[in-house]
């Protein structure tokens, strides 16, 4: 697993002022969209070369691999990027449950309006 991401991965990502980017966790097969979490680069790194989604948690300052404590893991499929580079979507086959609620999504049953 590399903690260095590819100069040429780096180009095309546009980090904040605190080096994160936005990543949108979506199933791969299904398109059900399953959470938001952010990166960093030694994040996105980590998650191109070991296939397991990575993410860096603002709270805790740390990262986390989605799964690692739960069992309800991401496999990645396909990274992408937006137009902007500022948001990344990552294609996944999730097993389980990705919200830390237990729910299927972090979006179930949340309807504004």
């Amino acid at each position: 697993m590399s903690d260095v991401l590819d100069p040429a991965v780096a180009e095309k990502v546009t980090f904040n002022e605190a080096g994160l980017v936005c990543a949108v966790a979506q199933q791969f097969d299904t398109l059900e969209v399953l959470m938001v979490a952010w990166m960093d680069a030694t994040a996105l790194a980590r998650t191109l070369s070991s296939g397991s989604a990575t993410y860096y948690s603002r709270s805790r300052q740390s990262y986390w691999v989605k799964g690692e404590t739960s069992g309800h893991t991401q496999r990645v499929v396909e990274v992408r990027y937006d137009c902007d580079g500022d948001t990344l979507l990552v294609l996944v086959d999730q097993t389980g449950a990705a919200c830390h609620t237990g729910s299927r999504t972090c979006f179930d049953d949340r309807v504004l309006g």
